[in-house]
């Protein structure tokens, strides 16, 4: 197996993480998951020192060309309810992983030539009640991924962000209860007429992951069923 086939997905135990390493592996790749929980690396990524212990063992089958940054979490609150503690937390798995796999992976990347970033950041950067931590998280991936983009494409590495609007996944539905009037009207006003998939969202990282995609870069690309786009009929 090549350097250039190994793909290191964060999160990838389940929901959208999981998808995209079952699609990963259907391209041939070598897939490296760290998580909380399934077959992969385990780790918790909050803790930095956890962290960088399960990047030392994810590299030390060699380096890792492609990187998928998609672990994350959402603490739902109003802004006079949003606690400190949360939105600490929010960045620390969000943001903070995501600086520090990028940081681990990119030396290896710079010395093959070659290699494919991915930010999973969300349809909430673009504001979304309730998600003052979430989205401030999400807009900074997507702040990052262009400043990489600047910083690194000079050595042929690409780093772009993947936005997903409503996608049925346990934390969509967690976060989301299927009963509540908030749910149905998010449903209602999908342009598609239906929920996304974890495999749509698969789909959009496989192509931004691929060698051929290497004059794509600093890119958002919304997997939302067009609701970026804006409500019909306004």
């Amino acid at each position: 197996m090549t350097t250039k086939n190994r793909v290191l997905i964060t999160g990838g135990a389940g929901g959208i993480g999981r998808a995209t390493a079952e699609r990963c592996r259907a391209e041939g790749y070598d897939v490296v998951t760290i998580d909380v929980a399934g077959d992969g690396i385990r780790a918790d990524l909050s803790d930095p020192k956890a962290t960088a212990a399960a990047l030392d063992e994810a590299l030390a089958g060699g380096p890792i060309t492609r990187l998928v940054n998609n672990v994350g979490i959402i603490r739902p609150a109003p802004l006079e309810e949003q606690t400190l503690e949360d939105f600490d937390a929010v960045v620390a798995l969000n943001l903070r992983c995501t600086l520090q796999c990028t940081k681990a992976l990119v030396p290896g990347m710079k010395a093959a030539g070659f290699g494919r970033i991915v930010n999973m950041a969300s349809r909430a950067a673009l504001g979304k009640e309730l998600r003052s931590a979430y989205a401030a998280t999400k807009a900074g991936l997507i702040g990052m991924a262009k400043v990489w983009a600047l910083e690194l494409g000079a050595h042929s590495v690409t780093v772009n962000a993947v936005g997903p609007g409503p996608i049925r996944t346990d934390l969509f539905e967690r976060n989301n209860p299927p009963d509540s009037p908030r749910t149905k009207a998010i449903i209602e006003a999908v342009p598609v007429k239906r929920m996304g998939t974890p495999e749509d969202v698969a789909h959009a990282v496989a192509f931004l992951l691929d060698d051929r995609s290497g004059f794509v870069t600093g890119q958002v690309l919304y997997v939302c069923g067009g609701m970026t786009v804006g409500a019909a009929g306004a």
